[in-house]
């Protein structure tokens, strides 16, 4: 659903294999108060938890990274090292491309190889 939080996601996908915040805490090792702030959108995990409840509720990681406004420890070094990838972000907010604009971006990206 396009206008899921990330808090949503995962409490549909938990919700949907029937398991409880206590037991998807323990599989995490966080506590259950930080699963439910996950949840109720009270807090935004690092990549590191993000990736284990990607793994544990089989959910798409870079979907999950998006909804929490990451872009992630390797992607920062990119921008970092590559300064018109941050130009291209800049240029894709100025313009206003919608999400699906940028998934069709995205997708012609996924289909061709770096120079």
């Amino acid at each position: 659903m396009a206008e899921d939080t990330l808090g949503d996601r995962v409490r549909r996908a938990r919700v949907a294999l029937e398991m409880g915040v206590r037991a998807l805490a323990t599989d995490l090792g966080v506590s259950p108060s930080y699963v439910s702030d996950i949840e109720n959108d009270r807090r935004v995990p690092s990549e590191e938890v993000l990736r284990a409840l990607s793994a544990r509720l089989e959910l798409d990681f870079d979907e999950l990274m998006a909804l929490a406004g990451r872009f992630g420890d390797d992607a920062e070094r990119y921008m970092r090292r590559t300064p018109a990838a941050g130009l291209l972000f800049r240029r894709l907010q100025e313009k206003g491309y919608s999400d699906a604009k940028v998934r069709e971006i995205i997708s012609g990206l996924d289909d061709s190889s770096p120079d």
